[in-house]
Order: structure tokens, then sequence, then C-alpha cells
């Protein structure tokens, strides 16, 4: 029988799609000519059978033993989030504080279960879905010695729909479901979630609604908030759970708790979500601009028009070279819509116009599809070159992790009045670091989603690093980019949430009274402080 598909323990994704060696060699020579400098080294990551992981501080009691792991593989694999600090850290076999146990519930009462022993005993408890993190949110390490040990408690096997309401058109999904697993549990019914985060794959319902999570699309039902219709969760102090509704006035909303909770007030078990018909019509063009700013004026106009695109993302010049092979110099604005009741081709052809008056091309054309095949506008095209990179992407940043390259993003949002100081000012900070710590390197920028008062700028940085001094030096350029967003109006975080590496922006963004709500809401659901402890705000 062939072996078992497993995910990387330090990396991205499966291991069987890791860049082969002989891409990787590529890859490091097209960047030894970016960079101007000498052969890009490539070092081998660490073995698994190699670590020498330490102890574990705690057992489960023997009424939770079948639920909890021990292993090496669950023990590493589940030590870190995969930021590009986790992803070198892991690559090196740096594993100083892995979890004492790794806890796999079944179902409600195991959460419980788990849950009080955590209580009882004194025990970190850290939520754990895909460990997609990017920020620090699922970080055993960063628990401190005040505890008696850590549990990671992987919500994976909690993976299914459990209900389906075609009347209302919503499914009650258990919140450990993968996006894959959940979507293909909805296809038989017709139904789509149709949130798509870059994490699909890896990540799962539970952490979309923890985190906040922005899906694919870029207008109208892109985050998971508006997908949301009720949410049930396990807290150390007994269950909550909303009402099922469409909407209501009735208070503040207990959905807005929990909703960024970030694992901080409870575990998230379970939801009814608001799902759709399957998509049976897309359309797509890729409209260049020989001026970025008249792209930009271009983007806003869509996103003011009320055509609502599925897909709105301007990429600037270097972002529409590097990611979909645009060679011109122009910026690339990737443009789509989509829908499962009727062709969208007059709301393509307008935005199309917009955009033309506002001096874009449209070298390659407008691609629709039908119901036959509803899949192939936006595949082909520099529209589908950009698609097939941003699906492949982190598997390159593992690859570049490899030869000490510093790769890291920040994004943000901000109003359409405040964008071009926002983006002059957090390219030049970021510039300057990246010349002073680097000797070099570039940022690109492109935007991931649109509202009608303003962007959320995606910020990408890519610079050449020194083996054993990489993490110092990405702390030095991620100081330097949050506080320039921070500086011209932006927020620390649109979409990859706050964890740890985003507190000390966060702590300042934040009003003070609604800090001190959390800190007391946090009290309230979880007294003993065992729940992810340094994610939002401190335990008392």
């Amino acid at each position: 029988m062939p072996a078992e598909r497993r995910r990387s323990w330090w990396g991205w994704g499966w291991e069987d799609e890791a860049l082969p060696p002989d891409t990787v060699r590529k890859l490091g020579q097209a960047l030894a000519g970016r960079f101007g400098g000498a052969e890009v080294e490539i070092r081998e990551p660490a073995a698994l059978d190699a670590l020498e992981l330490r102890g574990s501080r705690v057992s489960p009691p023997s009424a939770l033993t079948e639920l909890c792991s021990g292993s090496t593989f669950d023990r590493a694999s589940h030590t870190y989030g995969k930021s590009y600090r986790d992803v070198v850290r892991g690559f090196r076999g740096e594993l100083s504080a892995p979890p004492d146990v790794v806890a796999y519930p079944h179902d409600e009462t195991d959460v419980v279960a788990l849950l009080d022993w955590c209580a009882g005993a004194n025990v970190a408890a850290i939520p754990y879905g895909g460990g997609s993190s990017v920020v620090g949110g699922v970080e055993a390490g960063l628990v401190d010695d005040s505890y008696a040990g850590v549990v990671c408690i992987d919500l994976t096997r909690l993976d299914r729909v459990l209900e389906v309401d075609g009347v209302s058109r919503a499914a009650r999904i258990q919140g450990g479901a993968l996006g894959p697993v959940l979507e293909e549990q909805l296809r038989p019914h017709g139904y789509t979630l149709r949130h798509f985060p870059q994490s699909f794959e890896f990540s799962t319902l539970g952490g979309w609604l923890a985190t906040r999570s922005g899906g694919h699309y870029a207008s109208v039902y892109t985050h998971i908030d508006d997908l949301a219709e009720s949410i049930r969760m396990v807290t150390p102090c007994g269950v909550t759970e909303s009402r099922r509704l469409p909407g209501s006035g009735a208070g503040p909303s207990p959905d807005r708790l929990v909703l960024g909770s970030e694992g901080t007030l409870g575990i998230i078990t379970e939801a009814w979500m608001r799902v759709q018909d399957r998509v049976r019509f897309k359309a797509s063009a890729g409209v260049r601009f020989a001026s970025y700013d008249h792209a930009v004026d271009a983007t806003r106009a869509v996103a003011q028009s009320g055509l609502f695109p599925t897909n709105c993302r301007l990429l600037d010049s270097g972002e529409a070279l590097i990611a979909a092979g645009v060679d011109d110099g122009s910026s690339l604005l990737v443009l789509g819509f989509e829908s499962a009741d009727h062709p969208v081709d007059p709301w393509m052809a307008r935005a199309a116009e917009l955009c033309r008056d506002h001096g874009g091309t449209v070298p390659e054309g407008i691609r629709s599809s039908g119901p036959d095949d509803a899949a192939a506008a936006g595949r082909e095209g520099a529209a589908g070159a950009w698609r097939n990179s941003f699906l492949r992407a982190p598997y390159g940043r593992d690859a570049l992790v490899s030869m000490a390259v510093i790769v890291e993003t920040f994004e943000t949002a901000c109003t359409w009045s405040a964008f071009p100081e926002l983006h002059a000012g957090a390219t030049a900070a970021v510039e300057k670091a990246l010349a002073e710590i680097c000797g070099g390197g570039w940022v690109t920028c492109r935007f991931t989603h649109v509202y009608p008062d303003g962007p959320a700028p995606y910020f990408s940085v890519t610079a050449p690093g020194r083996f054993g001094a990489e993490l110092d030096m990405w702390a030095e350029i991620k100081a330097a980019a949050s506080e320039a967003v921070l500086t011209h109006g932006g927020t620390i975080t649109h979409h990859h949430a706050v964890g740890r590496d985003h507190r000390p922006w966060y702590d300042r963004q934040r009003p003070d009274p609604f800090a001190g709500a959390l800190v007391a809401a946090k009290h309230a659901l979880d007294p003993a402080g065992i729940l992810n402890p340094g994610v939002l705000i401190d335990p008392a």
C-alpha cells in the first residue's frame, strides 16, 4: 500500500508538494542575479528523527489518555504556526518549547473534559485548527512558566457538516472542518460556503471564525463575519450559543464577542453558516495600467460603482511582474465576477469600461464561462498566472527559507483618502529598513479586498538574509512595517489576526475602555486564564 500522505512538520502544506530540488536551485540562481551577489547557498531542513524534544511536564488523566498524543511528530508539528519566524525555527530544528501534549477531541464532550482538566491542573490550553497562523497565534513556547504545562487541542476531528437547512440556505458545521472537508460535504446539497482564504486547504471553520478570516473574494460577503448565522463555543464556565437569526437588534451581538477572539475566550465547536448555491457563471479580465495612480483611481471607481466584483486585486508593477509575468512595467488589475443565478457579462463589461475611463487596457480580452464550464474563466492569461502563483506562494516561501532569504508580508486597510500617504510612507520605511539591515531587497503591493470607502493593501517583502541572523533581521523589518502602517492611518491587521506578533501595535490601536471590557470578558469566561495566554490580552 502507498504511504499515507503527510503534512510537513516544519513548513507549509504537504510534504510531497514542496518545490523539487531542481526548481529550488533555479530559484536560487534567479535570486542571486536579482540580489546582484554570489550564488545563493541552499541548506537542508532539520530531520524529524534527529529532534530531541524536552520531556512532557504534564500527563493527561486516564480518562483522556486515548485522546492525547506525545509523539515527536505531533508535538513538533504543533509547536509553531506558519509565519516566517515559525518556519525558520522549524527548518533549523529549534523547538525548545513544544506543547507537552497534543489532544484530539472527537466531540464537544471531549472538549469540555479537556478544558476541565486544564483549568483544574493549571495547564494552558491552545485551541488549534489547521495551524496556519502567521502571527504567533498558536505558539506553545510563548506561554510563560507560571503554567504547569501546555496542551495543544487540535480540533480537526470535529469535521462534519451536521445539518443542512435548505429552506433558509444554512448549514450547521463543526468547528474543526478544514476547508476542503466542509466543501466536499456541502457539494452533494448543491451548496458552497464560498470562503476561500489562501490557507483554505489547511485551515478550519473554527479558525476562520476565531480570527475573523477574510476570504479570497474582494467585496461583499468575503469576511467570515458576514457568513456566520449562529456560533457555539465551549468556555471553562460553560457552553455559549447564539440564536439562529438573519439579523437582530437585541443588544450587543454575542457572536461579535466570539468572532476574532483567537481562542482566548473559548473553543468554537460548531456554527450555523450561511451557504450559497454553487457558482454557474463567471467572467474575468486582466486590466493593465501604465500609471499606478490611475490604476488606484480605476479600482476605487469599480469599488464604489455598486457592481461588487468577486475579484478586484490591483497588483503594482513589481507584483505584476513577479506573480503574473507582466513584464512591460504595467500595474495589473485582476477583475472577476461570478453568479449562481445569471450571466455576469454586463457587470464585467461595465467594470472594464470604468477601467478604460482611467487609462486601462484589456490586452487579453474578457473571458467568460457558463454553466457547462464555470471554472474556466480566470485560469488563463495574466489573471490565471496570478491565480496559480497565489496558490503556490507558501511553498515558495519555504524554499526561500532554505536560502536564508527574508520573506515577509504585512497587510492593512485604510480609507481611500489615506491610501496615498500610507502607501508612500510604508514603502519608504520598509525600503529604508531593507537597505540598512539587508543591503537591499524589494517591496511590492497588491489590494486583496476593496470597499467603497477604502482598500486593503497587502505588502510583500523579499531581501537577502544571513544564516543565523534571519530572525533578528526579520524582527527589525516587521517593526518598521508595523510602525509605518499605524502611523499612516491603517489597521495593524486586516485579515491575519493579532496573535502575539501584533500585540504591541494592537494595544495601541484599540480604545482603552474596550481593552478593559475585553479583560473583564476574559475573566468572566476563563477565570483561570488557561486559554491561549498572551493573545489579545494578558491573563490576570
